[in-house]
């Protein structure tokens, strides 16, 4: 009955994922009340979001682009 957080390798590296980029984009979803943010990846036809993590500084959004080998700008949308 106790749980306890699973184990990472040490050392490994992220493991890296990926999008389709000729279906989808990187976005970031922005609130304009209270700044969160989220990226996520819109849908380019339909404009729908998957929403992949919850970004609460510089460091997240850098280990968001890591992941997934994004380079260029992430466009913000409210």
């Amino acid at each position: 009955m106790f749980f306890r957080k699973k184990n990472q390798k040490s050392g490994s590296a992220m493991e890296k994922k990926t999008y389709d980029p000729a279906v989808q984009r990187p976005v970031l979803k922005c609130s304009i009340c209270n700044g969160e943010k989220v990226a996520a990846f819109q849908d380019i036809r339909t404009g729908q979001c998957e929403e992949v993590m919850f970004i609460r500084s510089e460091e997240d959004l850098r280990q968001f682009r890591q992941q997934y080998g994004i380079e260029g700008e992430i466009k913000k949308i409210y």
